[in-house]
């Protein structure tokens, strides 16, 4: 095992991991970043949930959890769509004493295509929601993350931190979403929400699709996005990898070595 393995986490969806890939991560020593969707709520009971949670827990590792995304609207206008974000973040939270994650994982969700003409009415009901999430989690022992995926630019979600410092919810800065979605650059994100970065997801693309390419075979250049971050932060923030393809996972760990700025 090498010394970067123990420093990350890995992305998994929990269907995957209960399916095919618990010996592998268990063997491995590898931290996964447990993706716990609507698909894996409705398939696993409670106590499968537990018995996974307990052998990754029993080796040691720390664990990490991105919750549902596909469809969920914490700042919908419409209150019915709101009722079922917070039912699937119900479920989620019953497990969080189960995996005790570091962090968890959500997507902010805006995007001015959509809300831009009831921002103001969007911001509001996301932070009632988050608000709840951020303060549960964080009486847990845990720390929500919210992610950036079609926001153009940070101050379309910027006053969501300034509003919940008191929950600590932290920035997670997903570099393959702002390479494709964004106007902004990394340092732009990084100079205006730094202060609330407590995550990265990490993964690449040639700027036109969201592949979740390893690191180093598309156009982000990651070397100088980790100097700047190395000037800012003096230890690292979680950092996970986010391979959608098996063979994705090994250059990802090697090319994040050769980077690593951090002793």
């Amino acid at each position: 095992m090498r010394a970067i393995d123990k420093k990350v986490q890995i992305n998994i969806p929990f269907t995957m991991l209960w399916d095919k890939y618990s010996d592998e991560f268990l063997k491995r020593g590898l931290n996964p970043e447990i993706g716990i969707d609507a698909a894996a709520l409705e398939r696993f009971t409670r106590q499968e949930f537990a018995d996974m949670a307990a052998q990754l827990l029993s080796r040691g590792l720390t664990i990490t959890v991105h919750g549902p995304f596909m469809d969920m609207s914490a700042g919908s206008p419409d209150p019915v769509i709101r009722a079922a974000t917070r039912h699937r973040f119900e479920q989620l939270l019953d497990l969080i004493p189960l995996f005790k994650p570091k962090t968890v994982v959500c997507h902010a969700g805006y995007e001015w295509k959509r809300y831009g003409y009831v921002k103001e009415d969007w911001l509001k009901n996301c932070i009632n929601i988050w608000h709840w999430l951020g303060g549960s989690i964080k009486a847990a022992g845990g720390r929500l993350m919210l992610e950036n995926v079609f926001e153009e630019e940070p101050e379309d979600i910027q006053i969501l931190f300034e509003h919940l410092v008191e929950q600590d919810v932290g920035f997670c800065l997903d570099t393959g979403h702002q390479a494709v979605f964004s106007r902004a650059s990394l340092t732009t994100w990084l100079n205006s929400l730094g202060r609330y970065l407590g995550q990265l997801h990490l993964h690449d693309n040639r700027g036109r699709q969201d592949e979740h390419m390893a690191l180093g075979w598309g156009r982000i250049d990651f070397e100088t996005f980790f100097k700047q971050l190395k000037s800012m932060m003096k230890a690292p923030p979680v950092i996970t990898l986010e391979p959608h393809e098996e063979e994705s996972l090994e250059p990802s760990l090697a090319y994040l070595e050769k980077i690593w700025p951090w002793e």
